[in-house]
């Protein structure tokens, strides 16, 4: 039988090393993952709209400036209970 999976049988030594790896870095990837669904679910980051790293460099930048500045506007709103 040819092995044809990267991580070879189900539950071997890889499989449970990935898993352990995993589980250790699942709040901070979390977090993160959270902010790049944003920028691509309501800032149009699902294609580049310029050609060339400097200029897909600065739309990024530029997306991340204004997910700053709403996020601050949104965090410094006093709540109304």
């Amino acid at each position: 039988m040819v092995q044809t999976g990267v991580w070879g049988q189900p539950g071997g030594h890889a499989l449970r090393k990935l898993r352990a790896w995993n589980h250790h870095v699942q709040h901070l990837r979390c977090r993160i993952e959270k902010i790049f669904g944003t920028w691509r679910r309501s800032y149009g980051l699902r294609r580049m709209r310029w050609l060339g790293l400097t200029k897909a460099a600065l739309q990024v930048r530029l997306t991340a400036m204004v997910y700053n500045l709403k996020r601050t506007a949104v965090l410094l709103t006093p709540e109304t209970a």
